[in-house]
């Protein structure tokens, strides 16, 4: 009996190979675990490491962000007041060419205006110079609403101040339309036809005109009348520098047959050209009262 229970006990000595490699297993397991807690606290080391030395990278970042930011406020500010500068001298500019600009122009205006002025006195006192007829005493070679161009220099340049010949370019001739000024009263201007020169003699008989004691053809008398008031006039004579005048409608001309001779130095010029004619005394329409067939009418 006793040798069956040591053999029995014997039959369960042997045992499994795969048992033994559990118990080593077994025996390295703390081991592994051991040395996984190692790396993991070396692996938690380094990254406690590498947070404070980001954390000290962060606080640096921040107190060189917090150190640039007062800097980069400072460019901000000198770049807007650079640009608010700049601005103003464009400003500035813009508001000083804008007044250079109006004042070339005006000056530009000016300078033309000016020189229009010079030209218009120029022509008019040395060229020639419009007048306006306002009676019917050179009918029909004027009509009352006629006006007429009268060149300034056919007999001679003339001082426009005091109406001096400052150099002679020609004298008046018999039956020149001629305008001067009133011997009774300077300021108004008149215009007549040439009749008697100076030097010679004049009679009027019938309305018919003699000249040194023989009768001319008068080709620009108008009588309106049977017996008209000056019909018979004279004889007179010319003196030297006047000339004796009359109207081209004789009985209703105010003349030299009742206020006498024009002196040389009141004549303006002689009739050149009419360039408007306007019918005002009749109430019609527009272009009936505008005589389209007279203006640029040669006088002659």
């Amino acid at each position: 009996m006793l040798t069956m229970k040591k053999s029995h006990r014997a039959a369960k000595v042997p045992s499994d190979p795969k048992t033994t490699p559990r118990k080593e297993n077994s025996k390295s397991q703390p081991q592994e675990k051991d040395s996984q807690d190692k790396t993991f606290l070396a692996a938690e080391a380094v990254s406690n490491k590498k947070t404070v030395g980001e954390e000290k990278e962060g606080t640096e970042d921040t107190k060189t962000i917090a150190e640039e930011k007062p800097k980069t406020k400072a460019k901000a500010q000198s770049s807007k007041s650079k640009d608010k500068s700049k601005d103003k001298s464009k400003d500035k500019d813009g508001k000083a060419a804008a007044a250079v600009t109006w004042q070339t122009h005006l000056w530009e205006y000016g300078k033309a205006i000016l020189c229009a002025v010079i030209l218009a006195l120029l022509i008019r006192s040395f060229v020639v110079q419009a007048f306006h007829i306002p009676s019917g005493s050179m009918i029909p070679t004027f009509l009352v609403g006629d006006r007429v161009l009268v060149s300034k220099f056919s007999y001679g340049i003339r001082n426009p101040f005091n109406n001096e010949v400052i150099f002679e370019t020609g004298q008046p001739m018999r039956w020149d339309v001629v305008i001067f000024k009133f011997p009774e009263d300077p300021e108004v201007d008149f215009v007549k036809r040439v009749v008697g020169l100076p030097g010679e003699e004049v009679l009027i008989r019938e309305g018919l005109i003699f000249i040194n004691g023989e009768m001319v053809d008068d080709p620009h008398g108008h009588f309106d009348m049977r017996n008209g008031p000056y019909r018979n006039f004279g004889p007179v004579k010319v003196p030297e520098n006047k000339y004796f005048m009359m109207g081209d409608n004789r009985d209703f001309s105010n003349d030299s047959r009742v206020w006498g001779f024009v002196d040389k130095s009141l004549l303006r010029g002689k009739a050149w050209r009419l360039y408007w004619s306007w019918d005002s005394d009749r109430k019609i329409s527009f272009w009936k009262r505008l005589r389209t067939s007279r203006i640029l009418l040669r006088i002659e």
